[in-house]
């Protein structure tokens, strides 16, 4: 357990796994007890579906701190889980210390590009695009002392040693990393979360496409002692220095413990400690003790798995797709929250097997099209750089007026490189998928995906907008919930019963939202739209297509009762053949 420190929040510097064996027999074996992993446990319990995870780790540590930048579409997921403000209240270093990210050339040094603060004047809005930025550790112990309340068994020091599928399951062989210890559990579905050297994704033969890396870059986590004396009570917690010593992140996971960033280096070439300590000093900008604590090698490539499922195994985070470091963590919770839904209504029989096709079909392109941007963002960085650091960057000792009319063309260069990624962060479209009845003409028509943009877009595939639905602060994602959920904006309550029936006749969980705000009718127009339970439009219409609402969902589950009935076992028998 993690303790309170002195300033509040959580000291959350060792996350421990439990030890303990895991089970015999379970729905969803889950390999891998990172965020991701303990993600998708969340999101399969909160659906009536048995899980484990298993982790050849006992522990996780703060000083290995990966991810930290936690966007606006991920918090509504921590939102739904109940955990929000867990995770808020399990912070590692005070919430004051973030201040946006800030442009500098040190910690101590000159601000390029100022970042305006929101004003404390006391006028509190609905706040739905709220971003956190906290190591996952801080995600980690959320998730697994959520996950012990409800008797989730999360077992460390377990890894997987072989898959064997057959006709209505798969074993998976896991041993005790100290003793050799084996044990057979069988499962329904392996979840392999477990990396970017997945052991799970190397037993299922699948292998990755995309480039390989020709440099490498280093991710340092570095400790300090009191350094407040010189930086303040509340120093910037997030920021990206320019200097002609070090660059990029420099990002506090801790009171006393940050990231730095160093390289680019050659792939065979070895850094040695004084000269990366060189690097974290630059970066604060005095000359300060550091120690070394861990040293992690990243690359700008791009390495995603040639598909997300074979037979009953399926891929999820870094297992499925590994790039340019910015924002993956959200992909791969956005990996869980996509599959969670469809393996249970695989599970539950409201759908055959084939529905979690359409996973690989949503995911693997949306992770292809963020992979492509990522790079291109690294690479248009870089060049950034090596032009600033050309012409110039001036020492922070020095206060002339030609040192700062330099500064203010670096800052003036930075903005015109700045892209604001909201089409990142929320413009999660599936346009290639077998579950969407989209609209006549729609693919044809609608704008290419751009990272700089996103506009509520209500069309199918298509995150279903967001905003308050009542004067409490209630949002429509909130009525959502876990369910499948029809919008009702028609007069014609026809299509309200149709589905209501049918998804009834289904056990399908479902609601019923009237939209009454004319600002959400002027979001969502005047059709009727079904909305998935992982927030993405499904469908819409004023009226029925021929076969009404049962020819919807059954597009929309992959295929119809009948199949969910009998598609488990003959899907299984195929696959083990």
């Amino acid at each position: 357990m993690s303790e309170l420190s002195v300033t509040g929040g959580r000291d959350v510097h060792t996350v421990r796994f439990p030890l303990a064996a895991p089970p015999t027999n379970v729905d969803v074996l889950i390999v891998g007890a990172g965020p991701v992993g303990l993600a998708a446990a969340t999101e399969l319990t909160a659906r009536g579906i048995e899980v484990a995870v298993v982790d050849r780790a006992r522990t996780a540590t703060l000083v290995r701190a990966g991810a930290m930048g936690h966007t606006p579409r991920v918090v509504e997921h921590f939102r739904r889980w109940g955990l929000l403000q867990r995770v808020r209240d399990a912070w590692t270093f005070p919430p004051e210390w973030n201040q946006g990210i800030k442009l500098l050339t040190s910690l101590v040094g000159h601000e390029l590009v100022p970042v305006p603060r929101p004003a404390f004047d006391g006028d509190v809005r609905q706040s739905v695009g709220e971003a956190l930025r906290w190591p996952q550790t801080v995600l980690q112990q959320v998730f697994l002392e959520h996950l012990e309340e409800r008797d989730v068994g999360v077992a460390g020091g377990w890894e997987l040693r072989a898959l064997r599928e057959h006709a209505d399951g798969i074993d998976a062989e896991v041993a005790d990393a100290d003793s050799g210890e084996r044990r057979t559990v069988r499962a329904a579905y392996v979840l392999g979360a477990d990396g970017g050297g997945s052991t799970t994704r190397r037993l299922a033969g699948i292998d990755r496409e995309g480039e390989h890396a020709a440099e490498k870059r280093l991710r340092l986590i570095v400790r300090t002692g009191d350094i407040s004396g010189r930086v303040g009570a509340a120093p910037s917690a997030t920021n990206l220095v320019f200097n002609h010593r070090a660059s990029g992140f420099l990002a506090a996971v801790s009171t006393r413990e940050w990231r730095v960033y160093a390289g680019p280096y050659p792939l065979s070439y070895e850094p040695g400690e004084s000269e990366l300590l060189e690097i974290g000093r630059a970066a604060f900008g005095f000359d300060l003790d550091l120690e070394l604590v861990s040293a992690t090698t990243f690359y700008e490539a791009t390495r995603i798995a040639e598909t997300f499922r074979r037979g009953r195994v399926l891929l999820a985070g870094d297992a499925a797709h590994v790039r340019t470091p910015g924002g993956n963590l959200g992909e791969g919770l956005g990996d869980a929250v996509n599959l969670g839904w469809k393996l249970a209504a695989v599970l539950d029989r409201q759908a055959p097997e084939s529905l979690l096709d359409s996973y690989d079909q949503e995911r693997r392109g949306h992770n292809w099209r963020i992979a492509d941007h990522s790079l291109e963002r690294a690479r248009r960085a870089r060049a950034t750089l090596e032009e600033i650091r050309r012409d110039g960057i001036p020492d922070d000792a020095d206060l002339s007026p030609e040192a700062s009319r330099r500064r203010a063309a670096i800052g003036e260069r930075l903005r015109r490189d700045h892209v604001d990624a909201v089409g990142v962060t929320f413009d999660e479209r599936y346009d290639a998928s077998s579950v969407i009845w989209y609209d006549p003409g729609q693919l044809e028509t609608e704008p290419p995906w751009r990272a700089d943009r996103y506009e509520d877009d209500p069309r199918p595939g298509h995150r279903a907008p967001d905003g308050p639905v009542d004067p409490y602060g209630g949002t429509l994602h909130d009525r959502i919930g876990n369910s499948f959920a029809l919008l009702v904006l028609t007069e014609n309550r026809a299509v309200e019963r149709a589905f209501a029936a049918e998804a009834a006749a289904r056990s399908l969980p479902f609601t019923v939202i009237h939209l009454t705000d004319p600002a959400a009718r002027t979001v969502y127009g005047t059709a009727d739209v079904l909305v998935r339970p992982d927030q993405h439009v499904a469908w819409r219409g004023t009226e029925l297509p021929d076969g009404g609402a049962a020819a919807v969902l059954d597009r929309v589950l992959g295929g119809s009762p009948q199949q969910a009935e009998t598609g488990t076992l003959v899907a299984a028998g195929a696959a083990g053949t």
